[in-house]
């Protein structure tokens, strides 16, 4: 259902260089607002309790926050259930150690022009968009991790 309404939506694919749509979301350990994490680099991944892949980026993405995080990375995780028991049941089952927000309206997967699950946005410091990736396969993780060392380098 979500998935459809995402296709069927108008928004454009963020441009590499713009800055990132700003959100506000409820979160698992309070309110997480994209403009406080200024300065960091910010890997948003949108997800959802359904999406086969997602289980399988959940544990490379505590692998990366646990990694990178004291050197400025920030994973945020946008969950797009409609109901909000559904991702908690998947976070039962696939914990995750990092930020996790929820957004069962969809605005902000709608703001980043998101087609599909799970999709990431690696953010700069500057708050401009560095990547869009869609999916996640196990070949990914490499490509994934150099773009993150690189976008460190650039933290001050």
């Amino acid at each position: 259902m979500l998935a459809a309404t995402l296709a069927a939506s108008s928004a454009q694919a963020l441009e590499k260089g713009a800055p990132a749509p700003q959100f506000d979301l409820p979160g698992v350990d309070g309110a997480i607002k994209l403009a406080k994490l200024q300065g960091k680099v910010v890997y948003v991944d949108f997800w959802a309790s359904w999406c086969g892949p997602c289980r399988q980026s959940f544990p490379w993405m505590n692998e990366m926050q646990a990694k990178y995080g004291a050197k400025g990375l920030q994973i945020v995780g946008v969950n797009v259930d409609a109901k909000s028991d559904d991702a908690r049941q998947f976070l039962t089952a696939t914990p995750a150690r990092f930020a996790i927000a929820f957004d069962p309206q969809g605005a902000t997967p709608r703001n980043y022009g998101i087609k599909g699950m799970p999709s990431s946005v690696l953010i700069g410091p500057d708050g401009k968009v560095l990547l869009e990736h869609s999916g996640f396969r196990e070949a990914d993780r490499a490509e994934l991790e150099s773009k993150i060392q690189s976008a460190l380098g650039a933290v001050k």
